[in-house]
């Protein structure tokens, strides 16, 4: 088994081999967290999409199938019940505005999803609090070995 910078992990590594090892995982660190960012981003952007390709087949609906729609329903309508073919056709109108006021209701649901999520705010609150952490972080002081003085002398310095 051996540390991040390749050395075996019971030897005493130099301040340089440790400023290189924190270095090289607070770059993991920072790489990962911008991951996460892209991936909510991802999320959000998609629901917005969604929302926005629901919202056009509601209108798209509404608007082509007004015309052959109405008038095959509306001489269904008059077939089954022999209304008056003016109320039929209103009926039939009735029926679509429903459909199309359906798709709307499920775009917007889409639409306050997307806008209620704060997937790239929480990125960045835990990304201040790293920082935050890491602006204060101390070495730990290590227990004195009697072999090495230089590295004891290190580590009371830098407590």
């Amino acid at each position: 088994m051996s540390a991040p910078d390749g050395s075996p992990v019971g030897s005493e590594r130099s301040i340089g081999q440790l400023f290189a090892s924190a270095t090289t995982e607070l770059s993991a660190l920072v790489h990962d967290e911008i991951a996460l960012a892209k991936a909510q981003l991802k999320q959000d952007v998609r629901r917005g999409a969604t929302s926005g390709v629901m919202l056009s087949a509601a209108g798209a609906v509404l608007l082509f199938s007004l015309p052959m729609l109405n008038f095959a329903l509306a001489y269904g309508i008059r077939t089954w019940t022999k209304w008056n073919l003016a109320l039929c056709f209103l009926a039939s109108f009735g029926a679509n505005v429903l459909v199309a006021g359906l798709l709307g209701l499920i775009s917007w649901i889409f639409a306050k999803k997307a806008k209620k999520s704060k997937g790239p705010q929480k990125v960045a609150a835990s990304m201040k609090e790293t920082a935050g952490v890491l602006q204060y972080a101390k070495p730990h002081p290590r227990q004195p070995n009697s072999t090495d003085t230089a590295v004891e002398a290190v580590a009371r310095s830098s407590s």
